[in-house]
């Protein structure tokens, strides 16, 4: 089952797809999500965010904050700044 993934930051989003898996950097240390992952919401640390995509292909996105936030196979990464790499 895919994950439905949104990548955003406060001026746009920046991707949204499906993926099988995200990778994030949090304050907590580095968490990765696939699908059937609890519910979480974690606050990101400066760093890189992973999202592959369903055909393989890696999106990443340099995050200077935000959260990551997982409901149910959402995904959503909402940072203050953010770029994609």
């Amino acid at each position: 089952m895919a994950l439905n993934v949104a990548v955003v930051s406060a001026e746009r989003e920046l991707w949204s797809g499906e993926a099988t898996q995200v990778v994030a950097r949090t304050t907590e240390g580095e968490i990765g999500v696939l699908s059937g992952h609890e519910p979480i919401l974690a606050v990101l640390a400066p760093g890189e965010s992973r999202v592959t995509a369903l055909d393989g292909s890696v999106v990443t996105a340099r995050v200077e904050d935000g959260f990551l936030s997982v409901q149910g196979d959402t995904v959503t990464i909402v940072a203050g700044t953010a770029e994609l790499v």
